[in-house]
């Protein structure tokens, strides 16, 4: 069977999990008369009440004789360790632009459709300007600039290449993913080689872990070395635990398929491994040869994590020790980092922002650990020269012209720089800035209120 392997990336809100919902339907997941519910695969509890992607899923569809394995995003900077760990699965990467917002902050990547070309403020043929526009300042290749321009509508489930001839439906998009993205490589020959990319949990199968064959043939029953984090290459006999797959499972639309075995390029779920970790490789005994890691960028903000020593310690939860509050989070998000500290009641958690350390948070809590929390703080770093250094990130703001003022008043004792400000009409302004990531703790509920709930802003690291 015919594989192509894809992600789908885009801004926060610029309709990733609703165009994966219509490409399910066309391709005949759900039945003609089924009623599915908005964003099904946004089926976290905290997504579907803040209506974002907060973790990568996985799906599959069937289109012309071929299976395109589909991986959903998160779209806020502070989920990039997401967007960073699956893109070793995938083979190319499908971006979506707002037809009316444009590229935003995280816009980094190739393969594009302008999407939400049925709202009224639409600019697509702006949109398109500015998107090349960005792709010649980060110096892209020529076959990236030559890469086809699809025109998408999520909410009516249409796409097509031309905005002269409207699509019907999501047709010009499968047969472009099948054109423009290669099938996945490896030799199917080959001993069985597979670089875990995500985890997930059952409470029957225990640890499971999510990841593409690079290389070989994986199947139930068989024994497999699970090497530990370290560089590329070849190991040493014996080095490594050995362990037999309990049980193998390949995507198909929301489902996931038991199966005896998954060949080279396919993506899947394997099970019989407790100590299987993001990272890390399994390989065939015979033939023990480690992967690349994933790497994903430094975090930028911690906080300390205590154990609650207060009166009422115990009554609101039922994890309350330091170990079960570190042991939470430390395998599942490669993004994060724990640290020990002096106490052994708190430990230090490192994240990519305040939504990322909230998010955790309130998983956590949500799950019945109970602990405190202390005020966020920058992680700073020493340059070459002695000097310390902060990280920045670069702030986009839209907002009614009438509330522009309020904004900068309020950005200035910050210490925002302002880089760029335009006006696509519709009285908005456009705001970008350079500001320190201390200066935007607390500002997002200022700003809320200064905008009286209008405006947007995004940011992300630089």
């Amino acid at each position: 069977m015919q594989i192509r392997n894809i992600a789908i990336i885009a801004h926060v809100d610029h309709g990733k999990t609703t165009l994966v919902d219509k490409m399910l339907r066309q391709a005949g997941v759900f039945r003609v008369n089924q009623q599915v519910e908005e964003r099904v695969m946004d089926s976290n509890p905290l997504e579907r009440e803040r209506g974002i992607t907060i973790l990568a899923k996985n799906t599959a569809v069937h289109w012309e004789g071929t299976k395109i394995n589909i991986v959903d995003t998160p779209g806020h900077a502070d989920f990039g360790g997401e967007v960073e760990r699956i893109l070793r699965m995938v083979d190319g990467v499908l971006i979506l632009v707002d037809a009316a917002e444009g590229p935003m902050p995280q816009t980094r990547f190739v393969t594009l459709a302008i999407n939400k070309i049925d709202r009224a403020d639409a600019e697509p043929l702006r949109v398109h300007d500015e998107v090349l526009g960005l792709f010649i300042d980060l110096e892209t290749s020529h076959d990236q600039l030559d890469a086809p321009f699809l025109y998408t509508s999520s909410r009516r489930g249409t796409a097509t290449l031309a905005l002269d001839h409207p699509g019907t439906d999501l047709g010009p998009l499968f047969r472009t993913i099948l054109d423009r993205v290669p099938p996945p490589t490896g030799d199917r020959s080959g001993p069985f080689q597979m670089l875990i990319s995500t985890l997930d949990h059952s409470p029957f199968l225990g640890r499971l872990g999510i990841g593409r064959v690079e290389r070989g043939v994986a199947r139930v029953g068989e024994s497999v070395a699970v090497l530990p984090l370290g560089e590329p290459g070849m190991v040493a006999e014996g080095e490594g635990d050995e362990s037999r797959i309990t049980k193998l499972s390949t995507f198909d639309g929301l489902n996931r398929v038991d199966v005896e075995e998954v060949e080279a390029g396919d993506i899947c779920v394997v099970s019989g491994f407790e100590g299987i970790e993001i990272g890390k490789t399994l390989t065939a005994p015979e033939r023990r040869e480690r992967l690349a890691g994933i790497a994903v960028e430094e975090p930028t903000i911690s906080v300390d994590v205590i154990v609650n020593n207060s009166p009422f310690a115990g009554r609101d939860g039922k994890y309350v020790t330091s170990r079960q509050v570190k042991y939470r989070e430390l395998e599942r998000n490669v993004a994060l980092k724990v640290e020990e500290t002096d106490s052994p009641d708190t430990h230090t958690v490192s994240g990519r922002g305040e939504l990322h350390l909230g998010i955790l948070m309130e998983t956590m809590r949500r799950e019945g650990y109970e602990f405190q929390v202390s005020r966020p703080r920058v992680i700073t770093r020493v340059g070459a020269a002695g000097e310390r250094l902060e990280p920045y990130e670069e702030l986009m703001i839209d907002v009614a012209e009438e509330h522009m003022g309020a904004v900068m008043e309020k950005l200035g004792p910050r210490r925002a720089e302002m880089t760029e400000m335009r006006n696509p009409g519709m009285g908005l302004v456009r705001l970008a800035f350079r500001i320190p990531s201390r200066g935007l703790f607390g500002y997002r509920s200022e700003f809320l209120t200064d905008t009286r709930g209008t405006g947007t802003m995004h940011h992300r690291f630089l």
